[in-house]
C-alpha cells in the first residue's frame, strides 16, 4: 500500500460523481463509495472562492457520528465566472446560457476537499483558470443535446467534446476541472 500511514483505515469517497470515483481509483487507493445526502447551502456573504471548501466540510458533517475506523473524503466543485457561481443547470435553457457565457472567456474552477476521521479533520481548495475559445451556437447545442451536462458545475465536462474544442488554456490542474485535484489530495493523504 502506497499510503502506509492509512493502513487499517476504511477509506470512503462520499461522492456521486463518476468522474471523482474514477480519479480516486486512478490514485490506486482502495476505497468504497458511500453517499449521504446533505442540503448544499452556504451563507450568502461567504466569499465565492470559499464556497466549495465550506460545502465539502458540510458534506463531511453527515459522517460526524459514524467515523470509527473510517477516513471520509468529501468534495465540491464550482465554476466562478463574472463574479458569480455557475452551479449545475436545471434545464437545457440554463445549460445553453452557462456555456454561452463561458464562450471566449476565462473562468475559474474551484474544488474544495475535506478529509475527515474520528480524530482529525483537514480541508483545502484548489483553483484552476480555464480559457474557452469562441463557440458557435451549433457547437453549444450539439454538446448540450448529446452530452446532457446537467450534473456538472458550469454545465460542462472538460473530459467531453466541449473540453476538446473549447479549452484553449489551463492554469492549474486539469483534474481539478474534472472535479478533484488528485495531486493535492494524494499529497495531503500522505501527510494525514
Amino acid at each position: 500500500m502506497l499510503l502506509a500511514n492509512l493502513k487499517g483505515k476504511k477509506i470512503v469517497l462520499a461522492s456521486k460523481s463518476p468522474r471523482r470515483q474514477g480519479l480516486v481509483a486512478g490514485l490506486d487507493i482502495d476505497c468504497e463509495v458511500e453517499i449521504r445526502d446533505v442540503e448544499e447551502v452556504y451563507p450568502d456573504d461567504l466569499p465565492l472562492h470559499e464556497v466549495p471548501e465550506y460545502l465539502a466540510k458540510l458534506k463531511a458533517s453527515a459522517w460526524k457520528d459514524d467515523l470509527d475506523g473510517q477516513l471520509v473524503i468529501t468534495a465540491d466543485t464550482v465554476v466562478i465566472h463574472d463574479g458569480k457561481i455557475l452551479g449545475k443547470p436545471k434545464n437545457r435553457i440554463q445549460a445553453v446560457k452557462m456555456v454561452q457565457s463561458l464562450s471566449g472567456q476565462t473562468h475559474e474552477v474551484v474544488t474544495g476537499v475535506a478529509i475527515t476521521t474520528s480524530d482529525k479533520k483537514m480541508s483545502f481548495s484548489d483553483t484552476t483558470k480555464v480559457t474557452f475559445a469562441e463557440l458557435t451556437t451549433e457547437e453549444i447545442s450539439h454538446y448540450i443535446d448529446k452530452y446532457e451536462p446537467y450534473d456538472k458545475a458550469g454545465s460542462y465536462g472538460a473530459q467531453e467534446f466541449i473540453g476538446y474544442i473549447a479549452i484553449t488554456r489551463l492554469e492549474g490542474s486539469y483534474f481539478n476541472v474534472m472535479g478533484l485535484p488528485v495531486h493535492r489530495l494524494f499529497a495531503e493523504l500522505k501527510k494525514f
